[in-house]
């Protein structure tokens, strides 16, 4: 036979979870692993009432770790933050804050995910190396005062 066999199945490269589970089927352990950590998520927005348009702080949740752009009591934050929301793969229909660099946004439109996302670049620290995520750039609420004065032009 010639050196130009075909492969075969186990041969064959395998491909990311991402790109085969759909997200509804994703174990929790997966779904989690989609988060890039960038922390744009826990940074406040605000809506104008009148026209719906969505105006981005330098503002991080009070549980944002700024120096990390981690949340610092991630299991519980339910407990402190009422407000803050899970994400689930329903839910990417309905929100519109989430940023297109988002890794849950991009499997879900079916994009990939990013070169510097972790789960690609096995470097945990690849998000804020290719500045991306929110580390050092954001002020706690609690030191904040009115959000109104921290409204940004575009993105962090």
């Amino acid at each position: 036979m010639s050196g130009n066999s075909l492969p075969t199945p186990e041969r064959l490269p395998e491909r990311p979870f991402w790109e085969t589970v759909p997200l509804n089927r994703m174990s929790r352990t997966q779904w989690e692993s989609l988060c890039d950590g960038c922390g744009k998520c826990c940074v406040h927005k605000l809506e104008d009432d009148e026209t719906g348009k969505i105006y981005p702080t330098n503002v991080a949740c009070r549980l944002l770790n700024t120096a990390t752009a981690l949340c610092k009591d991630y299991p519980n934050r339910k407990a402190h933050v009422p407000e803050c929301v899970r994400l689930t793969p329903a839910k990417l229909d309905t929100i519109d804050w989430l940023p297109a660099s988002c890794g849950y946004m991009r499997v879900h439109r079916g994009q990939g995910l990013a070169d510097w996302h972790p789960l690609v670049s096995g470097d945990p620290d690849s998000v804020h190396k290719a500045g991306i995520s929110v580390r050092y750039k954001t002020v706690s609420e609690d030191m904040a005062g009115d959000l109104e004065n921290h409204i940004i032009e575009g993105e962090l």
